[in-house]
């Protein structure tokens, strides 16, 4: 495959890298009224209605072994995260939130190393350390452009990092025979009946709906990221896949948290001089974590 991105892989990064990078201010926005539980649980719900169609048309490639594993990739990959990415949203800007998600990568190759016995190269090992180094910066960093006490929240991103990552690897590695479309879009069926029970009977988001100002406005930004940020955005994902190299698909790692900033930014959020210095070390981090040779 030619390196030189055509025009079709650029407008497919380019909005790849806006919808992703749009999704933490949709879940701010989806907090302004509801609790952190029910904008996970919402968005899940959201995301598994609008692939519905993809999956019921997938479901004859099954075998009677990939239940089970499509489940957990499911509550890795999407389910947990999304939970944990709202609750820490609830003590941490947008922007930052962004940037931590950028850590992906990092987690993904350290637990492909552990687990699923990948070889590190030395400059791997670097860029892991500078980008750990970057997250320690950006957890504490304080107006006066020093450092102070680390907010705890931020461990939720990382947890939430640490499960994209070993489902990365979990698919790589124990599913390699079905599309990734199919597993996708059915590993978010099976976790979207889960969240939609849990919403509607474990939840006060039905009395909220009814009650609270502004509901069916937040309802649409929840709405909204699960439309495009779990579901159009895999589908755009996978064609770019298809049409482009590896390496200038995963460089949209390096793009999100930058479009996650600009619209903390545009929303009053505050950055400091270390959150900067943190982003900076955590995409350097993870350039030279997967750089080819």
């Amino acid at each position: 495959m030619n390196d030189r991105p055509n025009v079709t892989a650029i407008l497919l990064f380019v909005v790849l890298a806006l919808i992703w990078g749009t999704s933490f201010i949709l879940i701010k926005q989806g907090l302004k009224v509801f609790d952190a539980d029910e904008v996970g649980a919402l968005r899940v719900s959201a995301a598994a209605f609008f692939l519905l169609p993809f999956a019921i048309l997938r479901l004859k490639e099954l075998k009677s072994n990939h239940y089970g594993k499509l489940l957990l990739s499911g509550l890795l990959g999407v389910f947990f995260p999304s939970f944990l990415f709202a609750l820490a949203q609830t003590k941490l800007a947008s922007s930052i939130t962004g940037i931590g998600n950028s850590l992906t990568p990092i987690f993904t190759l350290i637990i492909g190393a552990l687990i699923f016995g990948q070889r590190f190269r030395k400059e791997s090992i670097v860029g892991i350390i500078i980008g750990l180094i970057g997250t320690v910066i950006l957890i504490s960093a304080k107006s006066s452009g020093g450092f102070g006490d680390v907010n705890a929240y931020f461990f939720l991103i990382i947890l939430a990092c640490t499960m994209y990552a070993t489902n990365l690897n979990f698919v790589k590695y124990k599913i390699p025979d079905l599309q990734p479309m199919t597993i996708t879009s059915i590993s978010i069926m099976f976790i979207g009946v889960l969240a939609l029970t849990y919403l509607l009977g474990f939840t006060s988001f039905i009395n909220t709906m009814k009650a609270e100002p502004g509901a069916w406005k937040a309802f649409g930004f929840i709405c909204l990221l699960g439309l495009m940020s779990t579901s159009l955005a895999m589908l755009l994902f996978n064609k770019l896949v298809k049409v482009s190299s590896p390496l200038f698909t995963s460089s949209i790692t390096y793009v999100i948290p930058i479009v996650a900033v600009m619209w903390g930014i545009l929303d009053d959020e505050q950055l400091f001089i270390g959150h900067y210095i943190g982003m900076v070390a955590i995409i350097g981090g993870v350039y030279l974590a997967n750089r080819k040779r």
